[in-house]
């Protein structure tokens, strides 16, 4: 490792670009390895059971055991594990905390292996950029560099979970970060094929959803173009619900009757509709292959026979989704969105094929149902995820659907632009950026979102008590170097401050010394800032007030010294530069 260090810091990126990649792989194959193994366990150890202890309690079991572990060892969130990536890059100088290079793949292996309905691609992203992240800390890399790895651990966590290397390289340069430069490239692109190649070795070469596919004909495109409005619309209802359900599930502020409450509803959701057991893939066979679809495994069969009746219970299983998916996160599983979206993308297609193969079953219009579902993951991802690119280029290469290229891309494209015209974010970033800390594609808006207040507080500024005399004030200002001094009160409280200029006048008659206080001098400041306040805030509070210099202070008003624009100035071109380095 010294050898490592004493690199110079492209080659160092280069070689550790290549380690996080494998390592990457190699934590994508380990955690599909574990979730396989206990359902296969549980499988063997029930088989012959009641199909309700299977579906009802061991879900409920797996969210329990996932919430001992995050909550009594872990001692930390580490659910919505894209959305955390985020925010490492955004406020925290892309430092991810060790733990998570090992608890996001212990805590969602035993959550969907028991059943829970979520998805492992973001947990594994989540680790693979804590991989990148903690390599780059111990060998003391730098912000630019750190974020850089962090991308490699997250592109190479979804070329090894699909083996798709080009989709992780998209999804990271779509999601995770901004203003990447060609020469940084490199790095992201070792890091993809690297853990591909992991995955090939541990997984053999079979894709990860084998499909059955019929030519694309022109005539189809029509229905295509229906498909991206009908998966724009879905992924609007995904996004929202999501949100809704969470923001309700909150409300429950003792853990273990959350979990309670969540297990129980999973559990009897499940019971009703088995696709949602838990990341739903296997029900999708059938789906992409054109095999036997049917619902007898579910006590819904019992209703009367009817061509509709499939259609009708995917359709259900489509919109549940989003409810199965937060009760198990909000009930202490760990798990991410990636899967669902996906999951739901394939039955959104397939319920669409099929109700247009119903309705023009007598006028000679086939629809490929096989090939809706696969263009219908692409739409829902390109929609819910905002990442029409990757979405594309994920579904062709895990599938090896690429003679299905147009149509992925039509469909992506107008699903995306449907979901732009309601929700400028995604999934991902739609919290994070209400609250002015997402770093995005924006330059402007991405320096300054890097920017910290508290860095950026110059405290040199003499202070004066309120009360001060005139005399005592003049001795203050003779041994101050700035000409502004903020008022403060005994406790230490921002009352406002006083310019040089309104004091000069005076400062040179003796005789005013002791008949004039600091008080008769004073001026409000125009807006205060705060410690923790985002950047673009403040930059709001220079532009309406018109201010060279603001104070900043606690909630409670305590002084803390004063930002100017001159140097927020010269800390974003400087911020920019680095930014731009290749």
């Amino acid at each position: 490792m010294g050898k490592l260090r004493s690199l110079p810091e492209k080659n160092r990126l280069l070689i550790l670009s290549l380690v996080v990649g494998l390592l990457s792989g190699g934590a994508a194959v380990l955690l599909h390895s574990l979730i396989n193994l206990i359902r296969g366990g549980l499988h063997s150890a029930f088989e012959g059971k009641a199909d309700i202890l299977l579906y009802l309690v061991l879900p409920g079991v797996g969210m329990l055991v996932s919430l001992f572990i995050v909550r009594y060892l872990i001692k930390d969130n580490i659910g919505h594990g894209v959305t955390k990536v985020l925010v490492a890059v955004s406020k925290n100088e892309s430092r991810i905390r060790p733990h998570n290079m090992w608890s996001s793949v212990l805590t969602s292996s035993l959550t969907i292996g028991f059943g829970g309905s979520v998805g492992a691609e973001a947990p594994i992203v989540y680790t693979g950029a804590a991989i990148g992240s903690n390599f780059a800390r111990y060998l003391r890399m730098s912000y630019r560099s750190a974020t850089i790895l962090i991308g490699c651990g997250a592109a190479g966590a979804i070329a090894g979970i699909f083996k798709a290397p080009l989709a992780g390289v998209l999804f990271t340069l779509e999601i995770l970060l901004f203003n990447i430069s060609m020469t940084s490239m490199m790095p992201l692109l070792l890091s993809t094929v690297s853990a591909a190649m992991v995955s090939y070795i541990f997984t053999g070469d079979s894709l990860p959803f084998e499909c059955t596919l019929s030519p694309f004909n022109i005539a189809n495109v029509p229905f295509y173009i229906l498909l991206g409005f009908f998966c724009g619309l879905i992924s609007l209802y995904f996004l929202r619900m999501t949100l809704h359900m969470e923001d309700k599930l909150s409300s429950l502020k003792k853990p273990f009757l959350k979990w309670f409450v969540c297990s129980l509803l999973l559990g009897g959701l499940i019971l009703l509709f088995p696709p949602l057991y838990g990341e739903g893939y296997d029900f999708l066979h059938p789906l992409l292959t054109g095999g036997e679809i049917s619902y007898d495994m579910s006590i819904l069969s019992e209703l009367p026979a009817s061509p509709w009746i499939v259609p009708l219970f995917f359709l259900a299983v489509m919109l549940l989704k989003v409810f199965s998916m937060t009760f198990t996160n909000a009930g202490g599983g760990v798990g991410g969105t990636f899967g669902p979206t996906l999951f739901v993308g394939a039955l959104a297609g397939f319920v669409l094929a099929r109700t247009l193969n119903l309705i023009f079953a007598n006028e000679n219009i086939s629809v490929p149902e096989q090939n809706f579902v696969l263009v219908g993951m692409a739409g829902l991802m390109a929609g819910v995820m905002q990442a029409p690119m990757t979405a594309i280029f994920l579904i062709a290469e895990m599938t090896g659907g690429y003679e299905l290229f147009l149509p992925l891309i039509l469909t992506s494209t107008i699903s995306f632009g449907t979901m732009r015209m309601f929700e400028q974010y995604s999934i991902y970033t739609k919290r994070i950026a209400a609250s002015g800390e997402l770093l995005t594609h924006d330059s402007d808006q991405a320096v300054l979102t890097l920017l910290r207040t508290t860095d950026l507080v110059e405290k040199d500024f003499s202070t004066i008590e309120i009360d001060a005399t005139l005399g005592k004030f003049v001795q203050v200002i003779g041994e101050s170097r700035r000409n502004l001094f903020p008022v403060i009160d005994s406790k230490g409280h921002f009352q406002g401050y006083v310019s040089l200029e309104d004091v000069r006048k005076d400062m040179f008659n003796a005789g005013l010394y002791e008949k004039r206080h600091v008080f008769n001098y004073m001026r409000s400041a125009p807006a205060y800032v705060y410690e923790n306040e985002n950047m673009e805030s403040v930059m709001r509070k220079f532009e309406s007030t018109d201010a060279w210099n603001l104070p900043v202070v606690k909630e409670d008003r305590t002084y803390l010294g004063f930002v100017s624009k001159s140097k927020i100035f010269s800390a974003y071109r400087n911020e920019l530069k680095e930014l731009s380095q290749d």
